[in-house]
């Protein structure tokens, strides 16, 4: 899988499609939690930890093929490439501008 936690990402097919945010969560092999995306009402009952129960919005996995990593440039949805530099490291690329795409720092946790 090409995104990684941290990454921001353009919702493409579904009900939030055309919303942006951050990837929070990576559950492998093929799901991804993403802030403010695919919000659900979960019935909450109550427990030591939590004192009170009720209906809680929870951010629920979305499927990767329906995200796309946000261009740096333009913010539009892009395709990832990778490209290697002379020092034999392994950069990512945004398919669209051509641009670097970062990695963010604790993105492998």
């Amino acid at each position: 899988m090409k995104l990684t936690k941290g990454d921001e990402v353009v919702v493409i097919a579904g009900k939030d499609k055309g919303k942006k945010g951050t990837i929070s969560r990576v559950i492998h092999p093929d799901r991804v939690i993403v802030d403010g995306i695919n919000i659900a009402k979960k019935h909450q009952k109550p427990t030591k930890a939590t004192m009170q129960g009720g209906i809680i919005d929870k951010e629920m996995p979305i499927h990767v093929s329906n995200v796309a990593i946000a261009d740096p440039k333009t913010g539009a949805p892009s395709r990832i490439g990778y490209r290697f530099e002379p020092d034999g490291s392994k950069v990512r690329v945004s398919r669209k501008s051509g641009a670097d795409v970062p990695r963010k720092p604790g993105a492998d946790k």
